[in-house]
């Protein structure tokens, strides 16, 4: 057998663990003079959830690596793919460091429904486990603050005490415990999230990789988006709890049965790649206390954070409470934010900002805020998490950055918290999602890069081949096809609002002559936009994402009061919670206006240049807008109840 093959495979599936050597897998001399110089470890989780543990050598590649995942799960080579974050491995794997976890998916899928999740084969015997039940995946000195968290979680296992279950949200998530039996930290396993293969609520039918419960987060990806938010934090400035990316083994994880998904196998040793972070005591989420109380660095803080990383779920039930006791500190407040699983979208699309009317929003930042804003450095923010997380794809990077521009720019320019959040939210006329007036200025940009005929987005990009769009099924077909750039020609940026009137005017006409207009057609709607043909048409409303705040996703009924006497803890899981509905009816696929993944690293580039440049019109029609808004406010309304 060939020396690659007999490199050593060690494997923790979501159906067992076998504890004996593999003889076709592992050779005896494993350890032998300690681990050698360019060796690596990996974990590879396959897209039903089952983890694998693989020891590689300086010479190995993803096709050697591929060759033991043949021997393992008894899928040829030829029809898998091994993926990193957006790249495909075809052979190198220098991009892949020590304890990175990668994907391994079939290409074509043809399973039936008795057809089991990928794991390796029972009659195989592998190699028992050299490392803990807590594995903690990365190297930053900011995530191995939960180091000494997870060793006094450890001996509390090795002790009994056992994890909980958390009862709420759609999610499978766990409360693990310290040796003193006090909660400690909150786990997420990425292959139990809303519609992934594992997900103990019934909520499935997506494997890891697709789009999950928005369209722009692929499933089994919330968990990297959590670390993240917490590695963007710098300085604790938003008050993000310590988070991390791990591997974890217990028996109280869940495991879906091929057969009969609602009907888990019996317990035992799994591991899983889950996101962990620590539990923080609180006394109430913001949705159950009246907002006016929050400190205003407190709100603007988290705000900042929530600009930054384009978070499209903040909404009360993921903003803890924690009373502050003491002297003088009578109606005081810490704000804690939690899961920011659906932060860093692939594309621009509506985010939700629940702050965004709350009175604190609309008092200018104080100076400390804007320092701290002025030193932010979108370009070292994106280097940091390539190191950190590699397997974070270039898309959310592009948002990160955009989005950190777009706040730096607005904060020296005068606007306040509740301004910036508007021009980021999209609106509702007439039955249509109109674009937001970030996503309008990126529209103009990419029109004018467009008009300097640069080279096609589709270059070589060498051995690795990255994967940008969301991938779908033919049951998602009409989904990916709102996908596509949004081009409009804007001449001049003077009123925002302007262009989409045009917008609904180009709509109509179209309804209206669909029956009997022919080449026509295409003609005037070429005048309509400048010159510029629309690379789709806005469908309506039912056809639109409603985004997380029009659903009972992310905050609780109007007609829900929660009791005195609820647990505290369920108000982790609050940002998943709703009734039970299939995976198409939860979260329609949302409207994407513009994309930033497909263009070249030249394009970017350009891009970023025009975008900066048309800011400022657009924050002096924000200014005017709102000074406006306010005279109009301030005329005949002191009788109005």
């Amino acid at each position: 057998m060939s020396r690659k093959l007999d490199s050593p495979v060690q494997t923790q599936m979501a159906v067992a663990i076998f504890k004996s050597p593999i003889k076709e897998l592992h050779g005896n001399n494993r350890y032998e003079g300690g681990q050698s110089t360019g060796r690596r470890r990996i974990f590879v989780q396959t897209e039903r959830g089952c983890v694998l543990d693989l020891e590689l050598d300086r010479c190995d590649n993803a096709h050697t690596v591929k060759r033991r995942l043949q021997v393992a799960l008894n899928v040829p080579t030829d029809e898998s793919s091994l993926s990193f974050g957006d790249m495909v491995l075809k052979n190198d794997l220098s991009a892949v460091r020590h304890d990175s976890p990668l994907l391994f998916t079939r290409n074509t899928m043809h399973r039936s429904s008795s057809t089991p999740c990928l794991s390796p084969r029972g009659k195989d015997f592998l190699q028992k486990e050299k490392s803990g039940p807590i594995e903690i995946l990365g190297q930053s000195d900011r995530i191995f603050r939960v180091k000494p968290l997870v060793k006094d979680i450890m001996m509390a296992i090795k002790m009994g005490v056992d994890p909980v279950p958390a009862s709420g949200g759609l999610g499978g998530a766990y409360y693990f415990r310290n040796s003193k039996g006090e909660f400690a930290a909150i786990v997420k396993p990425t292959d139990e999230e809303p519609f992934a293969p594992n997900n103990p609520k019934g909520f499935i039918g997506k494997e890891l990789g697709q789009p999950g419960l928005k369209r722009s987060v692929r499933v089994g990806e919330t968990g990297v988006r959590e670390v993240a938010a917490y590695l963007l934090d710098f300085d604790h400035f938003a008050n993000v709890p310590p988070t991390a990316l791990v591997k974890i083994t217990h028996s109280i994880f869940n495991v879906n049965d091929g057969l009969n998904p609602n009907n888990p196998l019996k317990k035992k040793l799994v591991s899983k790649i889950a996101s962990f972070q620590q539990f923080i005591p609180h006394d109430f989420d913001a949705s159950d206390h009246g907002t006016s109380s929050f400190p205003v660095a407190a709100v603007h803080r988290i705000g900042i954070l929530d600009i930054r990383i384009f978070n499209t779920d903040r909404h009360g039930g993921n903003l803890l409470v924690k009373k502050l006791d003491g002297s003088g500190m009578f109606n005081k407040v810490e704000l804690i934010p939690i899961d920011h699983g659906l932060c860093l979208p692939e594309t621009l699309e509506d985010p939700y900002f629940e702050w965004i009317h709350w009175p604190q929003t609309s008092i200018p930042f104080s100076e400390d805020e804007l320092k701290y804003i002025e030193v932010l450095d979108p370009i070292h923010d994106c280097e940091m998490l390539r190191a950190e997380l590699p397997m974070i794809r270039e898309a959310c990077l592009r948002v990160l950055h955009l989005c950190t521009v777009f706040l730096k720019e607005a904060a020296a320019s005068g606007l306040c918290l509740a301004e910036i959040g508007e021009m980021m939210s999209r609106e509702f006329h007439s039955g249509e999602e109109e674009p937001s007036e970030l996503e309008l200025v990126c529209i103009e940009a990419r029109k004018l890069i467009a008009e300097r005929e640069l080279p096609s987005p589709r270059t070589d990009m060498g051995e690795e081949e990255y994967q940008f769009d969301i991938d779908c099924d033919d049951a998602d077909l009409e989904g990916c096809m709102n996908e596509a750039p949004f081009h409009i020609g804007i001449g001049g940026f003077g009123s925002c609002r302007d262009y989409l009137s045009k917008l609904d005017e180009v709509i109509e006409e179209e309804a209206e002559e669909l029956e009997g207009e022919g080449e026509g057609e295409e003609e005037e709607k070429r005048n309509i936009y400048g010159g510029f043909q629309p690379l789709l048409r806005i469908p309506s409303v039912s056809k639109l994402s409603i985004s997380l705040k029009n659903t009972t996703l992310g905050k609780k009924p109007m007609n829900i009061v929660k009791h005195p006497g609820a647990k505290l803890e369920d108000r982790y899981t609050t940002n998943f919670s709703s009734g039970h509905r299939s995976a198409n009816e939860q979260l329609p696929a949302s409207m994407s206006f513009v994309k930033l993944a497909d263009m070249t690293k030249e394009e970017w580039g350009l891009f970023l240049e025009k975008f900066q440049e048309m800011l400022y019109p657009a924050f002096a029609n924000r200014k005017s807008t709102t000074l406006a808004q306010r005279q109009k406010q301030r005329l005949g309304t002191s009788c109005q109840f």
